[in-house]
């Protein structure tokens, strides 16, 4: 993901407006942007200068923070930057300049440590005088002499969705150079051609957003966003990058030695390709910088070796280059990381477009994302599921995945005292993609986080008590995943009297947790993810002799399109002994869906959350 510095002042400066803009908006959002006027100048390398003029003000307390100081990032190997004029005016009208020492340079933090990307850097500008109804002003002049691709310009935004009330984006290009646009909600001003140059420009406006609803996809999904490049089609920017991967280093001594070493007691590709996926996502250190923020050139692979760090393009190269050692072709695939399922119309790079690169493995028929550290070999991290992938080698667009094997197996047991306290134990066994992160947690958490983790689970179902959590086999690199949480609870059942006591099947996760997420919506406009999988959860309830149960759940069973769902209950008088089982297989084929879909599945959904809503009914013996 492309951070250009427009995107970090126009992205979290929430913008402003004057007061005859939308005086509701005011009130409502903490700041607005009342101008902003960008213009770039290519020439004909990709090189390139630009020249921003950024307003905003304050509207409430809260907008201070959001415009009191504003970050510009850069490379410093290939840019500079000057501010030439940076103040604040507060509401009475006096003038604050920013001085000298109130503009700062400082380290990108994700690339701390990381010598070779000591480059990335942000340029700080802190605003005095600020406070509710102040403006600020920063204009300022940037060179970056080496382009990100040779010779190629593009440049994607997206709106803060913060009010709007007057932006221009102009770009002034080499008339031989055309730039092509996917534009929604910037409005194109018609081009014009002078002296062997073309201007371009893009007008943008807007007062109000609609709140983002919960789950939703990516803003730049549904909403406004503009991509420019002068690229005609994807075939020719894959083209760019793969000319950008050539590396002599690839078959360096040291790779190949490493490669074979490790594999030598493989049999068969997909192992070996699993033991140098896992030796790469666990020996070399991830360097958060998004694809795009500087020349998309990796590193050579016998570099990233020896310095055992690197961003995405570098996994990819060292990988890519580990896997040919041993013979299996790979190639790398473009991809947008995030909560946005799709691409421009036009290539490029950008937070929602293109901005993250992993592995595709045609013998294999699987993709791989290495910088994925949590997530086991033949998955991929959701963040990578069901969207668009550009080939680099061919240049053709594909698509990851859909869907990958998730499943969920839940065994509760609680036994009630007479006093009405419990014991309880819940082991859960968790399989297919989720099973990275969730190991990746418990592996990494102390003692103490461990138990803070026991307790919010606890308390998710509603219930108090005291919990330790405990887990299988976490340094393992695959396969499924048990976790333990055994503990006490209070005041399950009222020694005198009547209580309801909550039919829970599991803890925290399990299906009633999936229902509450899809649900968090009345109403959905907006797109919004959906992810499916198999849960199977059965829980035993002993209860003391000095109480009776009065009533049960009614079992419940129902198939629809996205679900096939059943419960069962039953208690035994005898032993005083109830069970419930529920058993849920969520399939949308997708991990997005649309509002049309949210209106099919909302009835069934509201009939799953009231019967994992259910109760037993207990009533104290007569002494």
């Amino acid at each position: 993901m492309r951070l250009k510095h427009h995107v970090l002042l126009a992205a979290s400066l929430a913008c402003l407006a004057s007061p005859a803009f939308a005086a509701e908006t005011i009130e409502a959002q903490p700041s607005s942007l009342v101008s902003d006027v960008h213009t770039f100048i290519v020439a004909e390398d990709g090189s390139l200068t630009e020249d921003d003029e950024t307003t905003l003000r304050a509207n409430t307390p809260a907008g201070v923070g959001e415009i009191a100081q504003r970050y510009i990032w850069f490379d410093k190997s290939t840019s500079t930057i000057n501010i030439s004029n940076a103040y604040s005016l507060s509401p009475d009208g006096i003038k604050h300049i920013v001085t000298p020492d109130q503009i700062r340079e400082i380290q990108e933090p994700r690339s701390a440590g990381a010598p070779t990307f000591e480059d990335a850097r942000l340029k700080a500008v802190i605003f005095p005088g600020v406070s509710a109804g102040s403006v600020v002003h920063l204009q300022f002049h940037k060179t970056q002499s080496k382009a990100v691709i040779a010779g190629q310009f593009d440049y994607f935004v997206e709106p803060g969705r913060g009010p709007v009330e007057n932006q221009r984006l102009i770009f002034d290009l080499p008339a031989d150079k055309p730039l092509y646009a996917d534009a929604r909600g910037y409005i194109a001003v018609p081009p014009v051609t002078q002296g062997g140059r073309t201007r371009y420009e893009f007008d943008y406006s807007r007062a109000h957003y609609d709140r983002v609803e919960a789950g939703s996809v990516g803003y730049a999904q549904y909403g406004d966003r503009l991509m420019v490049s002068t690229f005609p089609d994807y075939q020719s920017f894959a083209a760019s990058y793969r000319d950008g991967t050539v590396d002599p280093s690839a078959d360096d001594p040291a790779v190949r030695t490493l490669a074979q070493s490790l594999t030598r007691n493989e049999t068969d590709a997909h192992a070996k390709a699993a033991t140098l996926y896992d030796w790469v996502r666990h020996n070399i250190r991830y360097v958060s910088l998004f694809l795009g923020q500087s020349p998309a050139i990796p590193h050579h692979a016998a570099d990233i070796l020896a310095n055992r760090y690197g961003d995405c393009k570098d996994y990819v190269a060292l990988y890519g280059a580990l896997l040919a050692a041993v013979g299996i072709d790979n190639e790398p695939a473009l991809i947008s990381l995030g909560s946005v399922y799709t691409l421009p119309s036009v290539p490029g790079y950008g937070g929602s477009a293109i901005n993250h690169v992993i592995t595709w493995l045609p013998s294999l028929g699987m993709y791989a994302d290495s910088t994925a550290l949590s997530i086991e070999f033949g998955a991929l991290p959701l963040a990578d599921m069901d969207r668009p992938t550009l080939l680099v080698n061919d240049g053709t667009l594909s698509r990851t995945p859909a869907t990958e094997p998730l499943s969920r197996t839940a065994r509760l047991q609680i036994e009630v005292s007479p006093d009405g306290s419990a014991a309880f134990a819940d082991q859960v066994e968790d399989a297919g993609w989720s099973t990275g992160p969730e190991r990746a947690t418990l592996l990494h958490a102390t003692a103490e986080r461990r138990k803070q983790i026991a307790d919010a689970r606890l308390r998710a179902t509603g219930l108090r008590g005291v919990a330790t959590l405990n887990a299988t086999d976490l340094d393992a690199s695959n396969g499924p995943l048990s976790t333990m949480i055994n503990g006490t609870l209070d005041d399950v059942v009222w020694p005198t009297g009547t209580t309801a006591l909550p039919a829970l099947t599991s803890l925290s996760g399990g299906i009633a947790t999936q229902v509450e997420n899809l649900l968090a919506e009345r109403v959905r406009t907006q797109p919004f993810m959906c992810t499916g999988g198999a849960f199977d959860e059965v829980a035993q309830v002993t209860l003391p002799k000095t109480v009776r149960v009065t009533d049960v759940p009614t079992n419940a069973s129902f198939t629809t399109a996205f679900f096939d769902y059943s419960s069962r209950y039953v208690f035994d008088p005898a032993t005083n002994l109830f069970q419930a089982e529920r058993h849920l297989k969520a399939n949308f084929g997708k991990q997005v869906c649309t509002p049309a879909d949210f209106i099919a599945m909302q009835p069934v959904l509201k009939r799953i959350e009231r019967d994992t809503d259910a109760q037993i009914i207990v009533k104290a013996m007569e002494p």
